[in-house]
């Protein structure tokens, strides 16, 4: 006689996972790619003395 027990883990999403759609995973990337443009724009404006639009020559 066996005494075996089936214990199911919660299964435990990966954060930082490439996920497409309307995921958590995909807003975290969403909000790190966004940080990232943000802040080459501001390095841009800082060290230039333009604006960002200005900088490409599109105003």
């Amino acid at each position: 006689m066996t005494n075996a027990t089936n214990v199911n883990a919660p299964v435990i999403e990966d954060r930082n996972a490439w996920r497409w759609g309307f995921t958590p995973q995909a807003e975290i990337w969403n909000g790190r790619l966004a940080m990232i443009g943000f802040l080459a724009a501001a390095l841009i404006e800082l060290f230039s003395g333009q604006g960002f639009l200005h900088f490409w020559g599109i105003l």
